[in-house]
C-alpha cells in the first residue's frame, strides 16, 4: 500500500516501562527490597512501613513521567496522516477517485489547485502547473513545473519534472506518472531515516544517571565496611549490623531526588504551555538550559511563509509597505512619512491593476483572513487591500473578458477589462522583459513617452530591490477601444510600477536571536532556501554571518566531515540544503561538544529534529512529521518561544541544583552522623532507619518540593550556558563538603551530651538527634534559595510554598516527639513505632540555635563569593 509504516511505534507499556531506565529509580527498588525482606524476617513493621513508603515514592515518580509523556504523543498526529486520502487516476480508459493508498507505480494521476501530491510521480502534461515543495526543500515559493528529462542526480527543489508525496498542488493543473510510493517515496525515506535514529539521552539523564551509579557503589562500599567492621571489631550480631548498613543505605539514597526532579519539569511543563509550547519529553525543558546553538529553519520559522509586497517603485518614487503575512494591516510611507496611496494616482492605479491581473483570492471568513492560490498573487491582493481597494469591488466596475496566462517563456500574464464603453489590458511580469513592451509611462500629471533614462532607471530600481532579495513584478497596461484591438493588447505598453515582495522575518525574531547572543547561544540558519535571500533574511534580523559566509547544499556534499567540522564554528548560513546536509550540521556541531536544539516545521526537518539535542517543531504550519520527530512544539510558530523556553530550562536547572544541593548535603551529613555513631563504641547508632525515611520524606522530601517551584534567580539569562560535562555538583562545595561536617559535628557533639550509658536512654539521645538534623535542613532549606546569592539578595521568605512546607515539616517532626499518638487499626503507639520521646524544652531550644549554625556559614560564604565575583 501507498502508506508510511511506522518503524517501530511506541505503545503505552514501552512509555510507562521507559520511566524505570534511571539508577536511582533501581537503588530504590533494591532498598525496599532489602527492608521487606527484613521487616519478613523479623517480623517487624517498621521495615515493612519504610519498604512501602519507598515503593508509594517511586510510583508516584514513574507516573507523573508516564501521564507527562503519554499524553504528549497521543496529542500529536501520526504520519499517516499527511497523505491526502484520495487521488484522481486514470485505470484503463476511465478517469476515477480512488484511495491514496491503492496507487501504485505506474499509475497515471490527475493533479488541480489545491490537491496534495499523493506518491513521487513523473510529470507528463502540465498547464500552469506550481507546486508548493515548502514541506521537502524549506523553499517559501511554489515551484513552476513541467513535463521533460533532467540530466545527473538532483537535489529536490531542482527536480522541475517531478511532484512528491505530501507537496500542495497551488496553481494550474497537469498530469503525471506514479514512479515511488508509501516507504520509497522521498517522504519515506524521510520518514525511514527519522525512526531509525536512537533517541540521545539529555544532558539531565545523563547527570542523574551518573550520580545515581556514584551513589550506588559508594552506597555499597560504605554498608559493606560497617558490616566488615561492626563484626570484626566490635562483635556485633550480623543481622543487627546488617540493620545498620540498611540504615545507612537509606541515609545516603536521596529518596526525593528523581520525585522532585520530575515534579519540577512538570511545572515547568506547565508554565510552557503558557508560552505556547508543548513539552513531549520532561527532561527536554531542562536540556534547553544548556542549549549552545540553535539550528533554525528559515522559511515558516525564522519567516512568515507568507510573501509580502513590502516596497513600491512608481512614478520615481519608492514607496515602502509596512505588515507582514496575510492579514491586510499595515500601511505605506515615504522617507518614513505615510501616505494615503488612494490620494497617489499613480499608486492607486499600480494597486489596482495588480489586484485585476490576479487569479489568487483573499477573503475575511469566520473571524480571520483566508486566502487560495498562487502567494506571489495572494500577496499583491493583500497590498491592494492595505490601501482600501477590494476584488471584489474591482470585478463590477472592471469585468474580466479575456486572459493570456503566464508562462516561462513568456515571464507575463495579462489581463483584458471591460471597463465603461472601452477596454483596459493589465499586464504583470519580469521588470526586463515588461520594460522593453513599454512605450509609454505613468506619471502624476498624466502619460508620458518613456525615455531611456527613465527606462534605466527602471532597470537600476529593479536591481536594488534585487540586491535585497526583493522578488520584483513590473506591471503595466494599455486601453483601446475597440475588441479587434485586443491581439495587440501586450504591445505598446503604459508602465505603472515595480512591486518588490519577499517572506517577511517575524517581527519578534530580531530581538529574540539579539536575547540569545546574550545567553551566550550561537543561532544557525540552515535553508533550503537560496543563499542571497537567506543572507538577507540574516541581515535584517541582526544574524551576525561569520567569516565563513554562506555554505551551500552543493558545498557540503563534496564537503568532507573533517573539513565540515573545521568551518562549523565560523558558518552561520547553510542555503539550498538537503535533509542529509541538516544531520551532518547538526552532528558536526555535537561532534564539537555542542549541545544543538533544532527548529523547524517541514519534513525536511524531521531527521535532524530527531538527531538534535532538543528537537523543537512548529505547531501550526508544522508537519506532522516534524512534530512526531520533536521534544517540544511551538504552538503559535514563533520563533521567540525558543527564549522562553531557554529561560525556563535555565530556571528549572538553577532550581534542580537548589534541591540537589539540599537533599545531598543533608543526606552526606546523615551518613557521615551514622557512620561515625556506628563506629564509635561509646555511643549508640544515632538513628533508626524509619527516623532516617522520616527525614527523607518530611524534612528532606517536602521543601525540596517547593524548591523545585522556587522564583528563577537574577540574570539566568545573562550566563553563558554550562556546558554538557558540567557536573551537578559544580561550585557547591560550600554545601555538599562544609556544610555535611557542621551539621554531623553538631548532631554527635549532641548525642555524646545527652546519651548516658546508665540511664540508657537512647531513645531520647536519639531524638535529640533526629530533631538537630530536621532544623538543620529547615535553616537550610532557606539558604538554598540560591546557590550564589545571599537569600536576603533573592528575598528570604519570597516563596511561599518553601515556608508551608517547611512549617509543615516542622509541625510533623515536632508532632512526632510531643504529641500523643496511636494507631488505632494496628494498636500501635507511633512513638513506639518511631522510637522518639519528648525532650526537655531547655534542650530543645539548645538544639534549635545550634542548628542555625550551618545556615550562617552558608550565607556568609555565598555573600564573600558574590562579591568577589562582582
Amino acid at each position: 500500500y501507498n502508506e508510511i509504516k511506522e518503524v517501530r511505534g511506541t505503545t503505552a507499556l514501552q512509555i510507562f516501562f521507559r520511566q524505570f531506565k534511571n539508577f536511582l529509580i533501581l537503588l530504590l527498588l533494591a532498598a525496599a527490597l532489602v527492608s521487606a525482606f527484613i521487616g519478613l524476617w523479623e517480623h517487624g513493621i517498621q521495615e515493612m512501613i519504610e519498604a512501602g513508603l519507598i515503593v508509594l515514592i517511586v510510583l508516584f515518580i514513574v507516573c507523573v513521567g508516564f501521564y507527562q509523556e503519554y499524553h504528549a504523543e497521543k496529542d500529536l498526529e501520526a504520519l499517516k496522516r499527511m497523505l491526502d486520502p484520495a487521488a484522481v487516476v486514470e485505470r484503463g480508459t476511465q478517469k476515477k477517485k480512488i484511495p491514496a493508498r491503492e496507487l501504485v507505480p505506474g499509475d497515471i494521476i490527475h493533479l488541480e489547485a489545491g490537491d496534495r501530491v499523493p506518491a513521487d510521480s513523473r510529470i507528463v502534461e502540465a498547464v500552469q502547473l506550481k507546486i508548493d515543495e515548502s514541506v521537502l526543500t524549506g523553499e517559501a515559493d511554489p515551484v513552476r513545473k513541467g513535463a521533460g528529462v533532467l540530466d545527473g542526480e538532483l537535489p529536490v527543489g531542482d527536480r522541475s519534472n517531478m511532484t512528491h508525496m505530501g507537496t500542495t498542488v497551488t496553481y494550474g493543473k497537469g498530469k503525471a506518472l506514479v514512479v515511488a510510493t508509501g516507504m520509497e517515496t522521498e517522504f519515506g525515506r524521510i520518514a525511514c531515516r527519522i525512526q531509525e535514529i536512537e533517541d540521545e539521552k539529555t544532558p539531565l539523564q545523563e547527570r542523574l544517571d551518573v550520580i545515581g551509579r556514584q551513589i550506588g557503589w559508594g552506597v555499597l562500599c560504605l554498608c559493606a565496611v560497617v558490616f566488615v567492621v561492626g563484626i570484626l571489631a566490635q562483635e556485633m550480631p550480623w543481622l543487627e549490623m546488617f540493620l545498620v548498613a540498611v540504615a545507612l543505605a537509606v541515609a545516603a539514597v536521596p529518596e526525593g531526588l528523581p520525585g522532585v526532579v520530575v515534579v519540577a519539569l512538570g511545572m515547568g511543563t506547565r508554565r510552557m504551555v503558557a508560552r505556547h509550547v508543548i513539552v513531549r519529553k520532561l527532561p527536554a525543558v531542562e536540556t534547553l538550559g544548556c542549549t549552545t546553538v540553535i539550528c533554525s529553519d528559515k522559511t515558516g520559522t525564522i519567516t512568515h511563509n507568507q510573501m509580502t509586497v513590502r516596497r513600491v517603485f512608481a512614478d520615481g518614487k519608492t514607496v515602502e509597505v509596512s505588515g507582514d503575512g496575510y492579514t491586510p494591516e499595515g500601511g505605506f510611507s515615504i522617507d518614513g512619512k505615510k501616505m494615503a496611496p488612494r490620494d497617489d494616482p499613480v499608486l492607486d492605479k499600480l494597486l489596482r491593476a495588480a489586484a485585476l491581473c490576479n487569479n489568487a483570492s483573499l477573503f475575511h471568513e469566520a473571524g480571520e483572513w483566508k486566502t487560495t492560490g498562487d502567494p506571489t498573487e495572494i500577496c499583491l491582493l493583500v497590498a491592494a487591500e492595505k490601501a482600501g481597494i477590494r476584488r471584489g469591488d474591482l470585478r463590477e466596475t472592471s469585468p474580466r473578458v479575456g486572459e493570456t496566462a503566464f508562462s516561462s517563456e513568456r515571464k507575463r500574464m495579462a489581463t483584458i477589462h471591460k471597463e465603461g464603453g472601452s477596454f483596459t489590458a493589465y499586464v504583470k511580469g519580469a521588470p526586463d522583459i515588461l520594460s522593453e513592451r513599454c512605450s509609454s509611462i505613468q506619471g502624476h500629471d498624466g502619460i508620458r513617452p518613456l525615455s531611456s533614462g527613465e527606462r534605466g532607471g527602471i532597470l537600476q530600481a529593479n536591481e536594488r530591490m534585487a540586491n535585497d532579495a526583493l522578488r520584483v513584478l513590473a506591471v503595466a497596461y494599455r486601453a483601446f477601444v475597440h475588441e479587434n484591438a485586443m491581439e495587440d493588447a501586450e504591445e505598446d505598453l503604459v508602465f505603472l510600477g515595480l512591486l518588490g515582495m519577499k517572506d517577511p522575518p517575524r517581527d519578534e525574531a530580531k530581538a529574540a536571536i539579539g536575547r540569545c547572543r546574550e545567553a551566550g547561544i550561537r543561532t544557525v540558519m540552515i535553508t533550503g532556501d537560496h543563499p542571497a535571500t537567506a543572507l538577507a533574511v540574516a541581515r535584517e534580523i541582526g544574524l551576525n554571518v561569520g567569516s565563513g559566509q554562506v555554505i551551500t547544499g552543493a558545498e557540503l556534499s563534496k564537503m568532507p566531515q573533517n573539513k565540515l567540522k573545521e568551518r562549523i564554528e565560523d558558518t552561520t548560513i547553510f542555503a539550498r540544503v538537503s535533509p542529509e546536509h541538516k544531520l551532518r550540521i547538526v552532528s558536526a556541531l555535537q561532534d564539537r561538544g555542542h549541545v544543538v536544539a533544532m527548529t523547524g516545521d517541514g519534513v525536511n526537518d524531521a531527521p535532524a529534529l530527531k538527531k538534535a539535542d532538543i528537537g523543537v517543531a512548529m505547531g501550526i504550519s508544522g508537519t506532522d512529521v516534524a512534530r512526531e520527530a520533536s521534544d517540544m512544539v511551538l504552538t503559535d510558530d514563533n520563533f521567540s518561544g525558543i527564549v522562553g523556553a531557554v529561560k525556563e530550562g535555565r530556571g528549572i536547572y538553577d532550581n534542580i541544583r537548589k534541591f540537589f544541593a539540599y537533599l545531598i548535603s543533608g543526606n552526606i551529613g546523615e551518613v557521615l552522623i551514622l557512620f561515625i555513631s556506628s563506629l564509635w563504641t561509646s555511643v549508640p547508632i544515632a538513628l533508626t532507619a524509619t527516623q532516617i525515611l522520616i527525614i527523607n520524606l518530611v524534612t528532606d522530601g517536602l521543601p525540596a518540593l517547593a524548591l523545585g517551584a522556587d522564583p528563577f534567580e537574577p540574570n539566568a539569562m545573562k550566563r553563558s550556558p554550562r556546558s554538557r560535562t558540567e557536573p551537578l555538583h559544580h561550585g557547591l562545595a560550600p554545601f555538599i563538603l562544609v556544610y555535611p561536617i557542621i551539621m554531623a559535628a553538631v548532631a554527635l557533639g549532641v548525642l555524646y551530651r545527652i546519651y548516658d550509658p546508665a540511664a540508657a536512654n537512647e531513645a531520647e539521645a536519639r531524638t535529640a538527634v533526629f530533631l538537630t538534623v530536621a532544623f538543620f535542613e529547615m535553616f537550610q532549606s532557606f539558604s538554598a534559595r540560591s546557590t550564589r546569592y545571599p537569600s536576603i539578595k533573592v528575598g528570604l521568605f519570597k516563596n511561599r510554598w518553601l515556608v508551608l512546607a517547611v512549617a509543615g515539616s516542622l509541625a510533623v517532626c515536632v508532632g512526632l516527639v510531643y504529641a500523643p499518638l496511636r494507631i488505632p487499626f494496628l494498636g500501635v503507639d507511633l512513638h513506639q513505632l518511631v522510637r522518639l520521646v519528648p525532650l526537655p524544652l531547655s534542650d530543645f531550644f539548645s538544639i534549635v540555635a545550634l542548628s542555625s549554625l550551618g545556615f550562617v556559614y552558608l550565607e556568609l560564604s555565598k555573600a564573600y563569593a558574590s562579591r568577589k565575583v562582582g
